[in-house]
């Protein structure tokens, strides 16, 4: 659904534009909302409404009396919030979420299929070249027949 990579900035206003496909993408959805919030590797993950429900459907369904469970999805829902794109497609990044993403002013935008990863520039780079190299060894692992 979200594929490709793009470098963006973040304005005086705490937003950013979000790429030309995926607006144009947006556009097309049934539904228009989008949730925002901590992602895993220091990055902050963005989803359409009906990837947003489907995940949350599946973290409400965690045991709340297992103290990993409650724990992770305090984490992770307290900091989402919905979005509201404006007419120019910005959206506004909370100072939170900023921190917690140790956003600056440069910002790589990801389309990672259900959802999409906002990360700080330098960040996105540091874990880009750490893992590229593993790359090959990574997808045998994952595709061992």
């Amino acid at each position: 659904m979200w594929y490709g990579e793009y470098t963006h900035t973040i304005d005086e206003k705490d937003r950013f534009i979000l790429p030309a496909k995926f607006r144009e993408k947006i556009k097309t959805l049934k539904e228009r909302n989008l949730y925002i919030t901590r992602g895993l590797d220091g990055c902050l993950f963005l989803f359409a409404e009906e990837a947003w429900r489907k995940l949350e459907d599946k973290l409400k369904s965690l045991s709340f009396t297992k103290q990993q469970s409650r724990h992770f999805n305090r984490l992770y829902f307290s900091g989402a919030s919905e979005v509201d794109i404006d007419t120019q497609g910005r959206i506004t990044i909370t100072e939170y979420l900023k921190e917690f993403a140790q956003i600056k002013r440069e910002i790589v935008i990801i389309g990672v299929s259900d959802r999409i990863e906002v990360w700080d520039k330098l960040r996105w780079n540091k874990f880009f070249k750490e893992n590229q190299k593993n790359f090959e060894e990574m997808s045998e692992d994952l595709f061992e027949m």
